[in-house]
């Protein structure tokens, strides 16, 4: 049976009902990358949303749409970071509370900043290692408590939210796009690139891109079903899962054209040429997209490219770290 995608019809509304909420983004094309790579390429900066990154459109969709009988119970979340900053805007917004799960070794500036746009609105709790085990700790407490889960990306609600920034693309791209390049770490935002596109632009090919220290996605898509990791190199903190969302799964087996795997090392060099080239400062996982470009280097030769530049919530204090894995990323790259 072929899988449904979201109705853009549904995007659309998701548009109007977020437009109060989320920044326009720019889509503009980069000169500098357009001349290294020989191709038209294309930013979409969602790192300059208000909580710096994509997630609000999917939190604030979810969240507005609640019925007040579901919102008179507390709203909880787990997320690494950008997903919890949406949360904390929509309840902010909204004047509804929400107990938002982060795992322990959540970067500092995401939790201070999660804490500053709640405000009063939300209650954080630091808990387990990585995302999976905040996930569950909030599950748990959800059901305990007769609360309300606000999922990060297995939600057709949030998906559809995440669609309007597909929608927007197609709105301000100048001509049709041949490559559209998308990270993933649950595969909410992928589901939504892959119901805009295959609908309204079925030629542009949809390619997604994972850490090789997290390959949940890349992993199920060979063994034909949703599995879940062993264990998962947490580094880069906004695209980190042991297993992907069910439906992002389904629309990723069906529809995604390619997937690849990009080294730390190298997202790390992407992160700092962004600063100290371009003047855009991400996040990792806001990197990703523009790193996975040297492995489609022969393809987007003449062809129109966009890569999204999800998230822009980058920890200063990782900055020496992100240093170190960049040079042993060139230097591995040098001997090889």
């Amino acid at each position: 049976m072929a899988v449904i995608l979201i109705d853009i019809l549904a995007i659309k509304n998701a548009q109007k009902n977020i437009e109060e909420i989320v920044i326009r983004t720019p889509f503009n094309k980069n000169l500098n990358y357009s001349n290294k790579f020989k191709a038209n390429i294309f930013f979409k900066r969602e790192d300059l949303q208000e909580v710096k990154s994509f997630k609000i459109r999917g939190a604030f969709n979810k969240i507005s749409s609640l019925s007040s009988e579901i919102t008179q119970n507390d709203l909880v979340c787990a997320s690494a970071g950008n997903h919890a900053q949406g949360v904390a805007l929509s309840c902010k917004k909204l004047n509804l509370f929400g107990t938002i799960f982060m795992p322990i070794q959540t970067p500092n500036q995401k939790v201070s900043q999660v804490k500053k746009i709640g405000k009063d609105n939300i209650k954080v709790v630091l808990i387990g290692d990585n995302y999976d085990e905040a996930h569950n700790a909030a599950v748990s407490f959800c059901e305990s408590n007769h609360q309300t889960y606000i999922h990060p990306f297995d939600d057709i609600d949030v998906i559809t939210g995440q669609g309007t920034l597909f929608l927007e693309i197609i709105q301000q791209a100048p001509r049709e796009l041949d490559y559209l390049f998308v990270p993933i770490g649950g595969g909410g935002l992928i589901s939504g690139a892959i119901s805009v596109f295959k609908q309204l632009s079925p030629n542009t090919k949809i390619i997604g891109i994972e850490t090789m220290g997290a390959p949940a996605m890349n992993n199920s898509l060979e063994n034909g079903k949703n599995i879940t990791l062993d264990s998962i190199d947490t580094f880069v903190d906004g695209a980190c899962v042991k297993r992907v969302g069910e439906i992002s799964f389904k629309f990723c087996k069906e529809y995604l054209d390619d997937i690849i795997l990009i080294n730390e090392g190298e997202i790390c060099h992407t992160l700092i040429d962004l600063y100290n080239n371009e003047h855009i400062e991400v996040e990792l996982a806001g990197a990703m997209s523009v790193s996975a470009l040297n492995k489609y280097s022969n393809e987007i030769i003449g062809k129109n490219v966009a890569c999204i530049i999800c998230g822009a919530n980058n920890d200063k204090s990782r900055m020496p770290e992100i240093k170190k894995k960049a040079n042993l990323w060139r230097k591995s790259k040098k001997q090889n």
